[in-house]
């Protein structure tokens, strides 16, 4: 449908469609971003940021790359920095293309910006949707897909559905990947979330065709500082380095690397907040008549049953100083689901609230 925000965190468009304006009360569970905020240390170091303005960043970000490097168990030649995952997102796409790739599946319902990245870089896509009540990937048309196209694209942990594609299942895509010359690029802009540890990093010691995607801007609440990182076997990054334009991403940004990756005193209080109030947001949801797909990380995707549309939810919602994300955009969902992230005690109470009103209206 048209006139909808493409991305969360964009109240203003959603709110105009319904005569309402953005108050400094409105809760936004559009964006997944940590409700914990930016680390407290953050703001302070922002303010002291001048030595870095005054010079051009290292171009090769060599300092970022090393610590990413460090926490992720590879050389920094397997690392590449990047203007938040969207850059990553369009660089994978441009080395895809490069080598020649024609036709790519992305794995949907799904961030929209995958198949965006293709189509600019000439790649035809086809889908491969998720299936069943808990949008499950089916593993024998995935391996089917790994040996028809030149790459496959899936989010992991999905972006809207919260889902997770199990470890081995990747592997045995990549097996079969490397049998066709197929690359599989995986994006895990949420897998700080996720607990226990899920990530694939320790397949790039064995795989080639195997490209990772990440951002650091939901852990950190910093989505306006545009910070992610590429993946991948060495010569792999060492072509996507020669495609990214020179300095993409800003000395200040690339600053912060080394710190956020110290702090590991903010990762563990995120995800003790996390292991708490997912599953209670859930189990709430549920009580009320919700379904909810069951979700390893900091967002939830859920439907009600009734004859009403979930347009008309996320209106009273709206006028309630509650904003959630519209499914428009997904292929698949078509504006019937809606998702909300994951926030604090309090302001999820303030969701259900909400809701609750809605369910005896």
């Amino acid at each position: 449908m048209r006139g909808w925000p493409s991305h969360g965190g964009r109240p203003e468009p959603v709110l105009h469609r319904f005569g309402l304006t953005a108050g400094s009360g409105m809760l936004d569970f559009s964006a997944n971003l940590n409700p914990l905020g930016p680390p407290p240390w953050l703001a302070e170091r922002l303010g002291g940021c001048l030595a870095e303005l005054s010079v051009y960043p290292d171009p090769d970000y060599t300092a970022a790359r090393e610590a990413i490097a460090r926490a992720e168990g590879l050389t920094p030649g397997q690392v590449r920095l990047t203007n938040g995952g969207a850059e990553a997102i369009f660089l994978a796409a441009a080395l895809l293309a490069k080598r020649g790739a024609c036709r790519a599946v992305v794995v949907q319902p799904t961030f929209c910006e995958y198949e965006r990245a293709c189509r600019h870089y000439g790649i035809a896509v086809q889908h491969l949707e998720l299936e069943g009540e808990h949008f499950e990937l089916d593993e024998s048309r995935a391996l089917d897909a790994m040996g028809e196209a030149d790459a496959v694209l899936l989010c992991r942990p999905n972006n809207p559905t919260g889902t997770l594609v199990a470890c081995d299942m990747i592997e045995r895509m990549l097996v079969v990947g490397q049998q066709y010359g197929t690359t599989l690029v995986v994006d895990e802009a949420f897998i700080d979330f996720v607990t226990p540890d899920e990530r694939l990093t320790p397949l790039l010691t064995r795989y080639d065709n195997l490209l990772l995607l990440r951002s650091m801007t939901k852990l950190y609440a910093i989505p306006g500082l545009r910070l992610g990182y590429l993946l991948g076997d060495g010569p792999s990054v060492e072509q996507i380095a020669r495609l990214q334009l020179p300095w993409s991403v800003n000395a200040v940004a690339a600053a912060l690397v080394v710190p956020l990756l110290e702090d590991q005193d903010y990762l563990q209080r995120t995800q003790s907040w996390l292991d708490i109030e997912r599953p209670w947001l859930q189990g709430e949801l549920e009580t009320q008549g919700l379904r909810v797909v069951p979700s390893c990380t900091n967002f939830l995707l859920l439907q009600d049953g009734g004859a009403r549309p979930m347009s008309a939810l996320l209106e009273h919602m709206a006028r309630c100083g509650v904003l959630a994300r519209h499914t428009y955009n997904f292929i698949g969902l078509d504006g019937a689901w809606l998702r909300v992230a994951v926030r604090s005690r309090q302001e999820n109470t303030q969701l259900l609230d909400a809701i609750a009103r809605w369910r005896t209206s």
